[in-house]
C-alpha cells in the first residue's frame, strides 16, 4: 500500500492512548499558540526551523506534525523529518480541524511540558494498585510520554517531591488527589480536559475499583481483581507500572471501539 503522506483527525484520534501512536510534534508559530494555548494530548511543541535537530535527540520514528492549518509548516517539516528516515504524516486540516471535531485539547497552564520540560517526574505511595497504575497510563499517553515515576515510602514522598523536583500525585494535602468522592484518575482527566466519552467511561471503572463502589461500572470488579493479582504478581514496582499499562491500554481501547460488542459461544456448536 502507498505511504499516505496525510491523516484525519479521527485516525490520529483513535490512534490515541496506544504504546505505538505517533508523537506529536506541534510546529504552530507563537502567536498562533498564543490565541489559543492549547495542546493535542501528548504533544511536544517544536518550531518548525529546528524540528531535524529536535527529532534527532528523540528516539521516536513515527511522528504527526502540526501546524495551525495543516499547510506549509506541518508539510515542509514532515518533509524534512522523513529526509532522516522518520515515518513522518501531517494532520489534515491541523489544529483548527481538530479544535473544530471538537476532539480533546490540554491546557498548557496544567501540561507539566510547558516551559520546555523535556520529560516529567512525578512521585507517590510504593505498591501501587489502581490509581497509581491508572495516573501513569494516563500520563504516558495523553501527556507526556516520556514521564518517569518515583514510588517510595508513603511518609517521605513529600521529601522526596521537594528534593527531587517531582510532582507528588494520589496522596493526601496534594493537587493531584481525591476529591470528594473522585479519584485521582478523575482529578487528572478534569485538570487536562480529557473528558471525552471514552475517558468518562473508563473513570467510571476506575473510580469503581479505587473506591470501593463496584456498583459504578460492571468492569469495576474486574479491574479491581486484576489490580490486587498484579500486585501479588510483581514485588517491583517499576515492573508492574509496565505490567499494568497493558491492562489501561486495553481497557481503554475497549471503551472506545468495543464496548457494545457481546462474546458468546457461537449458535449451533457443540462440546
Amino acid at each position: 500500500m502507498p505511504f499516505d503522506p496525510r491523516l484525519s483527525t479521527k485516525d490520529l484520534f483513535l490512534s490515541l492512548g496506544r504504546a505505538e501512536a505517533p508523537l506529536i510534534v506541534d510546529v504552530r508559530i507563537d502567536d498562533d499558540f498564543a490565541a489559543d494555548p492549547r495542546r493535542l494530548p501528548g504533544s511536544v511543541l517544536c518550531s518548525h526551523s529546528s524540528v531535524k535537530d529536535f527529532m534527532a535527540r528523540r528516539s521516536d520514528r513515527v511522528v504527526a506534525v502540526v501546524c495551525q492549518r495543516g499547510l506549509k509548516l506541518s508539510e515542509g517539516a514532515a518533509a524534512m523529518l522523513r529526509l532522516d528516515g522518520i515515518t513522518a504524516r501531517v494532520l489534515e486540516g491541523g489544529f483548527e480541524a481538530w479544535k473544530k471535531a471538537g476532539l480533546p485539547l490540554v491546557p498548557e497552564g496544567e501540561n507539566p511540558l510547558a516551559g520546555g520540560a523535556a520529560r516529567s517526574l512525578w512521585v507517590t505511595r510504593e505498591r501501587p494498585k489502581i490509581d497509581r497504575i491508572a495516573c501513569p497510563w494516563l500520563i504516558r499517553r495523553f501527556i507526556d510520554r516520556n514521564a518517569e515515576f518515583l514510588f517510595v515510602r508513603d511518609t517521605e514522598v513529600a521529601a522526596v517531591a521537594e528534593r527531587f523536583g517531582a510532582i507528588p500525585f494520589d496522596v493526601e494535602g496534594v493537587r493531584w488527589s481525591h476529591s470528594g468522592p473522585e479519584c485521582t484518575f478523575d482529578t487528572m482527566i478534569r485538570a487536562f480536559d480529557l473528558m471525552h466519552e471514552p475517558m468518562q467511561r473508563l473513570a467510571a471503572i476506575v473510580r469503581g475499583a479505587d473506591t470501593a463502589r463496584l456498583d459504578l461500572a460492571p468492569q469495576a470488579a474486574g479491574l479491581l481483581a486484576v489490580s490486587l493479582g498484579l500486585s501479588r504478581l510483581f514485588s517491583d514496582d517499576l515492573a508492574q507500572l509496565d505490567a499494568g499499562m497493558l491492562i489501561y491500554d486495553a481497557l481503554y481501547r475497549w471503551c472506545v471501539e468495543a464496548s457494545g460488542e457481546t462474546h458468546n459461544w457461537p449458535a449451533g456448536k457443540t462440546q
